[in-house]
């Protein structure tokens, strides 16, 4: 399932997404730039292994990514659920809450994969943090998805919380699946990665107080 928009109004500029993502990319613009050893060398500098943890790490390797497709995923999904969320906080304090839900996820990931010599990099921690804060404060947002069925492509809408829920109970059961059959001499999806992110922004958006704005639009919602 892909979402391709949602119904839920921002009514501020997502000035912190936007460069969020425009950092992103231009860093990945700089990995493809590199030959094949000072790539290998700047993952293994930057990215997080958890066989040989650096605390650094937990910050630098949420703006690195492994390929196009794996960039314009995390940016895509980013660009739709975080406008939502910066609006309600703030933008210096959706930043903060960005970045401790990439390193709650990186935490995450280093306790359940405490002997990898692996780098993981990649945003989707953050943003897997992005969409547990979307959850709660919009369950009741339509999100207009591409499905497949069957041979054809259609799109239809899906409430939020069937989304998201659907979504996490994926990571989650795809990270107790993988459990005990992971090959440490290949790469894979850090799925619990993407749990501790959810968790840790669901956490976080009720720890963290709205915008008085926000506040007062939800008061006349309801």
């Amino acid at each position: 399932m892909i979402p391709l928009r949602d119904s839920q109004p921002s009514y501020s500029k997502p000035f912190v997404t936007i460069a969020l993502i425009f950092v992103n990319v231009l860093a990945f613009l700089y990995e493809i730039s590199l030959d094949a050893f000072s790539l290998n060398n700047l993952m293994a500098t930057y990215g997080l292994i958890p066989s040989r943890f650096q605390l650094t790490a937990l910050a630098t390797s949420m703006f690195l990514h492994g390929g196009w497709l794996h960039l314009l995923g995390n940016m895509w999904f980013l660009w739709i659920f975080g406008d939502n969320v910066e609006d309600i906080l703030g933008r210096w304090k959706y930043l903060t809450f960005y970045l401790l839900c990439g390193i709650a996820a990186g935490l995450v990931h280093v306790i359940f994969n405490s002997d990898s010599r692996l780098p993981t990099v990649g945003a989707s921690g953050a943003i897997a943090g992005v969409m547990g804060a979307y959850l709660l404060k919009f369950p009741h947002s339509r999100i207009v998805t591409l499905v497949p069925i069957v041979f054809f492509l259609t799109t239809i809408e899906i409430p939020a919380s069937v989304l998201m829920i659907v979504w996490f109970a994926i990571q989650f059961f795809s990270g107790v699946g993988s459990i005990g059959y992971s090959d440490p001499s290949q790469g894979g999806v850090a799925w619990f990665a993407h749990v501790g992110g959810f968790l840790a922004g669901m956490a976080l958006i009720l720890a963290l107080r709205p915008r008085d704005p926000y506040q007062r639009r939800a008061e006349l919602h309801w």
